[in-house]
This record gives C-alpha cells, structure tokens and sequence, in this order.
C-alpha cells in the first residue's frame, strides 16, 4: 500500500519475516519461554536458572530445545 505525502510518496512493505523470538524447553525442568533470537546476554530458564542460550554475536546458541518461532 502507498501513503500519498503530497506529492511524495511512502510505500508500506509487509516486514513480517521469520520472528525474532524463540519459544525455547528448557532441558531440565521441561518449562517453556519466549527468548530473542540474538541475545546480548546469557538466558537462563526462569525456573530453574538453568541456561537456555548464549550470545554468539548473532543468533544464540542453543543449550534448552527450540519448540517453534514465537508468532505475534
């Protein structure tokens, strides 16, 4: 879709791309959270504490189960 600026123009894109959100099982205590993909800082399981995932400098490494990409 297009927004008419007088006589410029903006077009609006769908930016609905792969989520940046995870929903990851924790190994230990089988609980489930939403985590952001590329984290700046270890995640740990609010549960249990255990960790879920580790900043890599781009998408996390993965210590808990991946279960499926978060959906808005």
């Amino acid at each position: 879709s297009q927004l008419d600026l007088g006589g410029a123009s903006l077009i609006m894109t769908d930016r609905r791309g792969p989520s940046p959100f995870w929903i990851v099982k924790c190994t230990d205590c089988s609980g489930e959270q939403t985590i952001f993909s590329r984290p700046a800082t270890t995640v740990n399981c609010l549960v249990c504490g255990a960790t879920l995932a580790v900043p890599t400098g781009g998408q996390a490494k993965l210590r808990g189960e991946l279960v499926r990409p978060a959906t808005g």
